[in-house]
């Protein structure tokens, strides 16, 4: 029986490390400061702005706010595309090789609380000035980033 909540899993299970090229969410919440919230993740230990796979089924804007909420802790709600961001490559620890399409959002905090506790995804988050960011993991993220920057500065 196919499980759509674990899609990629389900995947994962017949390719292996095979590359895959994977459709992703990715979320930019600034709070009133205009700081950015990152999360440090449980898998590389390195920061990035929240977001995820989208399962089967999902829309880009409903995997945003499924991802946002399981990353952050807070409930979201889209406000706006960046763009996206398609010709990024990128090796998991375990071996996974993938190619991450993306689309970026703005987003507005609709609820929650933010985690405070590690979880299998998260092992902190944290709001950041734009400026003093730390580096970020990944290419796509820092792109991502630096979109958001000339975004906020055309405000």
């Amino acid at each position: 029986m196919f499980d759509m909540a674990n899609y990629i899993k389900e995947i994962r299970s017949l390719t292996g490390h095979r590359p895959l090229i994977l459709n992703s969410s990715t979320g930019c919440l600034l709070n009133d400061q205009q700081q950015i919230l990152l999360q440090e993740r449980a898998d590389t230990g390195g920061w990035c702005l929240p977001g995820g796979y989208l399962e089967f089924g999902e829309s880009y804007k409903e995997a945003m706010v499924r991802e946002f909420k399981e990353d952050t802790g807070l409930s979201v709600t889209v406000n706006q595309t960046l763009g996206v961001f398609d010709k990024y490559f990128y090796t998991y620890p375990n071996g996974d090789e993938t190619q991450i399409i993306s689309t970026l959002f703005v987003v507005k905090e609709a609820g929650g609380r933010l985690l405070d506790q590690v979880t299998n995804e998260t092992t902190a988050v944290r709001f950041f000035d734009l400026d003093s960011a730390p580096a970020l993991f990944f290419k796509q993220s820092q792109d991502m980033l630096d979109c958001l920057k000339q975004w906020v500065a055309k405000q």
